[in-house]
């Protein structure tokens, strides 16, 4: 997997100056970047899934899934809930302040074992960046890929990410279906929690690949109701989110038994997780 830089200052960010700030949620922007230096910009590579550390200077930095594809290069966009000290920070920056990355890290969904497959996708708020990746990197090669459907839901209208691109993401032939908690005044779309929703869809896991990613509570009960359905261990994947320091497998503040979720993540089968300790 490419690692640019990281091999040999694995420590050291580069720079990259805000080009854009979206509001998504009242808790989350998203933050489009660029690279101040056009050497790194022009050498820079990853995979769909892989993560990055952002750096805010005099505070920290945090990890966060590089939620823009591969297939689109204008910029690098990471979504970013406020929940503590470095993403309060981050949201306090503007368009043209400088914060360093270091990417990419983590290994990355195995997309292209999923050519010639139905894919389905089930995500919760936040849980949709990753996905984004995903999603649009199919978009981009959708001759590649059989059925699309995007399960995608919230608490609120208002707590759901990227609402200005669903009509976008329709027009390419995906099913979208779109869910909140309970009902809202002008919500015309289903209502109900996310589990519920894919039960009553129940898309058949005949050739179909499922990948998840939201509230940990929310991934719980999608893996149950996956197989339920019928799907496999090896049809499914999601994401793991743990507290990462390092990025790179030596602090061991992300592990779960022997796994670190920084490398050897954050991207699991249901295999994978089927093999992981009671901690989980």
């Amino acid at each position: 997997m490419p690692r640019t830089w990281l091999k040999d200052q694995p420590y050291r960010p580069h720079m990259a100056v805000i080009r854009d700030i979206v509001q998504e949620t009242p808790t989350i922007r998203t933050f489009r970047l660029a690279w101040k230096d056009p050497a790194v910009s022009a050498n820079f590579s990853f995979q769909p899934g892989q993560v990055g550390q952002i750096s805010v200077f005099g505070v920290g930095e945090s990890t966060f899934v590089i939620n823009s594809p591969p297939t689109r290069r204008e910029y690098l966009q990471f979504s970013v809930m406020r929940t503590g000290e470095v993403t309060r920070a981050l949201h306090q920056l503007n368009v043209g302040d400088t914060v360093g990355v270091r990417a990419p890290l983590g290994n990355s969904f195995p997309y292209t074992t999923m050519k010639g497959r139905d894919i389905l996708f089930i995500g919760g708020g936040i849980g949709m960046a990753p996905l984004r990746t995903l999603l649009l990197t199919m978009i981009d090669n959708r001759a590649d890929f059989g059925d699309i459907t995007v399960i995608y839901g919230a608490r609120s209208p208002e707590d759901l990410c990227y609402r200005y691109e669903f009509d976008a993401w329709r027009a390419a032939g995906v099913n979208l279906v779109l869910t909140v908690d309970r009902e809202f005044p002008g919500w015309t779309e289903r209502v109900g929690f996310v589990p519920t929703i894919l039960a009553e869809e129940a898309p058949n896991p005949y050739n179909r690949v499922a990948i998840t990613c939201g509230p940990p509570i929310m991934i719980k009960f999608v893996l149950a109701g996956l197989k339920e359905l019928g799907y496999e261990d090896e049809q499914i994947y999601t994401t793991l989110e743990r507290r990462m320091k390092c990025g790179i497998g030596l602090c061991g503040r992300c592990n779960i038994g022997g796994t670190y979720v920084c490398v050897d993540g954050p991207v699991f089968s249901g295999t994978a997780l089927r093999a992981m300790p009671p901690e989980l």
